[in-house]
């Protein structure tokens, strides 16, 4: 179980809150990068941790991440005018530019200085990988850029697909850190999914219920190491790596891609899921890159026009309990992502820790808490840089191996779980 007011502490992302703090300390993705593909594009809402924001590009082809509202009389910038050097408000014509400087106000003297003196807040956007991403704590501790390997590898080799998930951000990270569920809630997919089916790891998954948890500490988060029988002398281990603050990926299977996610709050009660899928080593093959889009994998099918899955709370994901009885899927939900959000989201907004019953297996969520609640408080409290940030810490992978029992699976994969450009991803 958790106290309240830790829970509290972890799960507010608000400005002037400590996990909120935290998040601001960090390059986060913001939106995609296809959302402004074009110079003067239609401006896009944005909301991250509970600040309303607004994303256009200007065009010269700059992107801007500003407040939404107009300083004038607080109208949403949203039905703004992306004209030439800046977003004009459609109410009564000011006019800003990508840093959120007013440069117009067409009802004023041509001699006047006002303009000068109003600017909104603003925050940098930039385009790494096909993500756009942003910092929004204080610019003179800006960090390096992004450098997970998923954004540095050419476009044929990667896709990003990002949801909308209608629960707090914590619930969501933690189902990303937990390999015991995988046995059950996504038995199914292990055998039908196209971008899962067919590695020897899933005999594996099937064969052994009872996963052993061994979680290491490492410079940028945790190495989830869980361990599972394999041949006579032999254990199967697949380690996930978790970069704070949400950064989390999926052991490989076979030759399918790798993947991953990045958890990013909207608010308390909403975030947004970033999900990719890249190729170390070669491009995405046409069926690979369709089932993605398709919505399988760890991807989904969102309403056309929206980032909301088209699997929902509103009609009930959808759910088939005939398909479910037939052992077509374990929960009756369709798909792997869908599957996942379908459960985190029936917990409520914000999930009460206090009433939870954790075990063995929980071992990685237990300690991924204890390290973010330990690198607020550091943060609040003496101002310390949390783990993380350094773009060094981006540089690791999943891994899933067979060892030998007396192996330690720290020691054995320390090279396959770090980024090795032009060196095949370590699977099973």
């Amino acid at each position: 179980m958790l106290a309240p007011e830790t829970n509290e502490l972890l799960t507010r992302t608000g400005p002037g809150t400590p996990m909120g703090e935290l998040f601001r300390q960090y390059w986060i993705p913001a939106l995609l990068a296809e959302e402004l593909a074009e110079n003067e594009s239609p401006p896009v809402r944005v909301k991250l941790l509970s600040e309303r924001l607004i994303a256009f590009r200007d065009a010269d082809g700059r992107y801007g991440l500003i407040d939404e509202f107009c300083a004038h009389r607080g109208v949403s910038l949203w039905f703004g005018r992306n004209e030439g050097a800046g977003l004009r408000c459609a109410y009564h014509g000011w006019k800003y530019d990508v840093t959120g400087q007013c440069v117009e106000v067409p009802s004023e003297p041509e001699d006047s200085r006002f303009c000068s003196k109003v600017k909104l807040t603003s925050y940098p956007l930039v385009k790494v990988g096909d993500i756009l991403w942003t910092y929004m704590g204080d610019p003179a501790k800006r960090p390096d850029l992004p450098e997970f390997e998923f954004t540095q590898v050419p476009p044929e080799q990667t896709y990003t697909s990002k949801r909308w998930q209608e629960s707090n951000w914590l619930q969501a990270l933690e189902g990303g850190i937990d390999s015991s569920h995988v046995s059950w809630l996504h038995s199914a997919g292990l055998k039908n999914d196209p971008l899962f089916k067919g590695a020897k790891g899933n005999d594996y998954n099937m064969a052994d219920l009872k996963p052993f948890f061994e979680v290491v500490d490492v410079d940028g988060g945790l190495f989830i190491g869980v361990r599972r029988n394999a041949e006579e002398g032999h254990y199967y281990w697949r380690i996930t790596p978790w970069v704070l603050p949400s950064f989390t990926m999926v052991p490989p299977r076979g030759d399918h891609p790798m993947h991953g996610h990045l958890w990013i709050p909207i608010d308390d009660e909403n975030c947004w899921v970033f999900t990719f899928d890249y190729q170390p080593v070669r491009a995405l093959t046409a069926d690979e890159l369709q089932a993605m889009k398709d919505g399988h994998g760890v991807h989904n099918e969102n309403i056309p026009g929206t980032y909301r899955p088209v699997q929902n709370k509103d009609n009930d994901y959808l759910m088939d309990r005939e398909a479910q009885k037939r052992g077509e899927t374990f929960s009756g939900v369709k798909g792997i992502a869908i599957q996942d959000s379908s459960l985190q989201e029936s917990m409520g907004p914000i999930v009460n820790r206090n009433k939870e019953r954790l075990v063995s297996a929980d071992s990685g969520i237990i300690k991924a808490r204890a390290k973010l609640r330990a690198a607020a408080e550091a943060l609040r409290d003496e101002g310390i840089t949390p783990p993380g940030v350094d773009a060094a810490h981006h540089r690791v992978r999943s891994v899933s191996i067979v060892l030998p029992k007396e192996a330690s699976f720290i020691e054995s994969c320390r090279d396959a779980a770090a980024v090795s450009p032009g060196v095949r991803q370590t699977s099973v």
